[in-house]
């Protein structure tokens, strides 16, 4: 460790305070973020405390959680916010906050709760100002990768789904050539492959020559999940199968899982193996119901999962899409008395308008090309933070020398 760093205390290396109670009958149309225990909750016309800022989630099950404000915001009372870094960075103080183990200093019985005197107390090893912020600007760096990374897949995604909706839901190729017009936004050669009229159908009128189908009609195979005995270690002792839970879903691709099963567990139990580009859906417990995830590897998956392979002449966005626009249709017949659920039985009834197979074809090829953009992001999204998750409490620590973080770093976003 640096001889310049020097042994200090959370509450000598900066000052808290409990935030400030804003109900939402209170809360004004603004530009200021409400900064809460779980992070940004919503804005508000005034602020409380100059960016940038510090926040720590104080109560409830964010508690321990550390969140950064460039910008002046309102602390919310359900967190610890900094009133003075006390000199030091304020963007090394996130960093090194999320080091520490907060959480473990819950004061509270039967709510989780922060005491601000009690992790005063915290020992900390702390460096000088100069050093301080070559380290916030070296893990800086990567988080801001990262957000632009996050930022690009958005743009990507809204994309393909303004593509989805107009072409399949709103039909405004076809109204626009019913009114003599050229379809916007797409070529000749797209546009031929429209109709230029609607016809009548159970779900109402839809665009000539098109038909209502079912999800189960546009899929190879649709299967439930299920979980291996957990009792049998060598059902998941170094496996190297992944095994994906509900929790894991966020509408995107699934780049690594959780968790592994075993080739044993493969043979011996009724757990099911997805390709690549398989779609799972949660139908357990809402408000995930309804949640997707994109297989980018062969993986297996729980019971609270439906699995679904979409035909070659459909393709995986095209029901990745519908499955999407679809979900309050589902969420509307979750029933359960604990939890809200839906069947495999009910994904596969779903009615949908299905195109033509040129139509589909169309609309694959343009919408893999933004996909195939957004899981390579997505990928490296998971590198750098990985890094960055390793490069943080040996930085904080002063354990590895900011040369050699900063060479690290530099190769990753080269």
């Amino acid at each position: 460790m640096s001889s310049e760093w020097t042994t200090s205390t959370l509450g000598e290396f900066l000052r808290l305070q409990r935030g400030h109670d804003l109900t939402s009958s209170d809360q004004k149309p603004g530009n200021v973020p409400v900064m809460g225990s779980a992070g940004p909750n919503g804005t508000h016309n005034e602020a409380l405390a100059c960016g940038p800022g510090v926040v720590i989630g104080r109560s409830g099950a964010s508690i321990g959680r550390v969140h950064f404000s460039e910008a002046s915001y309102w602390p919310h009372n359900t967190c610890l916010y900094v009133t003075d870094f006390l000199g030091n960075n304020p963007k090394f103080a996130y960093y090194l906050l999320q080091t520490l183990n907060l959480a473990a200093y819950n004061s509270g019985s039967a709510q989780p709760s922060l005491n601000r005197n009690l992790i005063y107390t915290v020992p900390l090893q702390i460096p000088s100002r100069s050093e301080q912020d070559v380290i916030a600007k070296t893990l800086s760096a990567l988080d801001d990768r990262i957000t632009l990374l996050r930022e690009t897949n958005q743009t990507l995604e809204s994309i393909a789904q303004a593509i989805f909706k107009s072409w399949f839901v709103d039909f405004d190729p076809v109204r626009a050539k019913m009114e003599g017009r050229q379809p916007e936004g797409i070529d000749e050669e797209t546009a031929a492959l429209f109709p230029d009229s609607f016809e009548e159908s159970e779900l109402g009128l839809i665009p000539k020559g098109w038909s209502v189908a079912t999800i189960q009609s546009i899929c190879e195979q649709i299967s439930n999940g299920s979980t291996p005995s957990r009792s049998q270690v060598e059902y998941w002792k170094s496996g190297t199968i992944p095994w994906i839970k509900t929790g894991e879903l966020a509408d995107g691709f699934l780049i690594t899982s959780e968790e592994s099963i075993t080739e044993l567990a493969l043979a011996k139990t009724s757990v099911k193996l997805l390709p690549e580009h398989s779609i799972l859906m949660a139908i357990y417990a809402a408000p995930t119901v309804g949640r997707l995830g994109v297989l980018t590897q062969p993986s297996t998956f729980n019971q609270a999962c439906t699995g679904l392979i979409a035909k070659k002449d459909v393709g995986t966005w095209f029901l990745f899409w519908t499955l999407l626009f679809g979900r309050a249709w589902f969420n509307s017949r979750a029933n359960g008395a604990a939890q809200q659920n839906i069947s495999k039985k009910i994904v596969e009834g779903y009615e949908l308008v299905l195109p033509s197979t040129k139509m589909l074809s169309k609309f694959d090829y343009l919408t893999s090309l933004l996909h195939k953009s957004v899981r390579a992001n997505s990928e490296h999204i998971k590198t750098l933070s990985y890094l960055r998750d390793t490069l943080l409490p040996r930085l904080i620590s002063g354990q590895l020398r900011l040369p050699e973080a900063q060479e690290q770093v530099e190769d990753a976003l080269s």
